[in-house]
Order: structure tokens, then sequence, then C-alpha cells
């Protein structure tokens, strides 16, 4: 199990719900109606938002790479 499905697992399913819906925006590659802002200082890193958790992925030409999922903290960037 990777470490993206582990968190998953530990949300609510309220929260669960929300975050897989906008994983599967993301790989559809369809962001509208996202909150999505681009990393500074990287090409191709963005970060989604929902509540305090935080999707960073990688949103090339051709595809979309979740990276991470996390909640919120001081080192979350």
């Amino acid at each position: 199990m990777d470490k993206i499905q582990k968190f998953l697992q530990k949300l609510f399913q309220k929260e669960r719900t929300a975050i897989e819906s906008i994983i599967n925006q993301i790989i559809r590659r369809d962001i509208t109606g996202i909150d999505v802002k681009k990393l500074r200082g990287e090409d191709h890193l963005f970060r989604a938002r929902k509540g305090n958790i935080r999707i960073i992925f990688s949103m090339k030409k051709d595809y979309a790479y979740i990276i991470t999922i996390e909640r919120r903290n001081d080192t979350t960037y």
C-alpha cells in the first residue's frame, strides 16, 4: 500500500470523497473549480487545497502525477 492510499484511509468518509473527487479531476487534467496554485520556483508543480488538506501534483502537457497528499503544517511545502 502506498503513502497516498494510506493517508486516504485515515480520513473521514466526507473528506475522503471530496479528496478523491479532486484527484480524479487532476488526473483528467480538468482543474476548473478547484483551489489550485502554481508553486513558486517550480515549472510544473502545483498544489490543490481542500480545507487543511493539500495535494501536491505535477501537471505537464501529456500527464498529471500526484506527488503527495498531506494535512497542512509548517513543512507542507
